[in-house]
């Protein structure tokens, strides 16, 4: 199985990323981490990764699962027209789709939460000027405020607390193809 991991170059949550990484690699999957520039990617508590491809690399026909990574540089890659771009030929063509924290505003943003259940990190989003969950609501989701939501092909949580059954939710999935 091979997997994209998608996270902000700065500001990306630590545990969200280090969590799924660790899981799906102790797995045997080959995980390929993309952000909006290549170089060394800091998280929000000093977690470095050394980020090789750029979103503009990502071809969706090579992953069997497309995994947004939240924090508080979410925006960064929300801004991207390439994430949005990247999610919606996930969804196409039938991938499996993650979004942790803050990430499934992305998925909101380009209208694959329309109809579906999702979580997302509670809190304000200055971008749009309103808290997440509603946010995701105006996109035309069902907000749950659980842990994990899973709801067809696509999986989101809620933040760091649910890293590792985020990542055993997708894994499960994934075993399930």
């Amino acid at each position: 199985m091979n997997i994209a991991i998608i996270m902000a170059p700065r500001g990306f949550q630590d545990r969200e990323f280090s969590v799924p990484y660790a899981y799906f690699t102790s797995k045997g999957y080959t995980v390929d981490v993309y952000s909006t520039k290549k170089g060394i990617a800091v998280g929000v508590f000093g977690k470095t990764f050394d980020v090789r491809h750029e979103l503009s690399e990502l071809d969706v026909n090579r992953y069997d699962a497309i995994v947004f990574i939240g924090g508080p540089g979410t925006p960064i890659v929300r801004a991207d027209q390439l994430s949005e771009k990247i999610a919606v030929q996930a969804n196409n063509s039938g991938k499996l789709i993650g979004a942790i924290c803050w990430s499934p505003t992305i998925l909101a943003k380009a209208g694959l939460l329309n109809g579906k259940k999702a979580t997302v990190w509670y809190g304000e989003d200055n971008d749009f000027g309103m808290m997440t969950s509603k946010y995701l609501e105006e996109k035309g989701a069902t907000y749950t405020g659980e842990d994990v939501t899973i709801d067809g092909n696509i999986i989101t949580a809620n933040g760091p607390s649910a890293a590792e059954a985020y990542a055993e939710a997708l894994w499960k999935k994934l075993s399930e193809q």
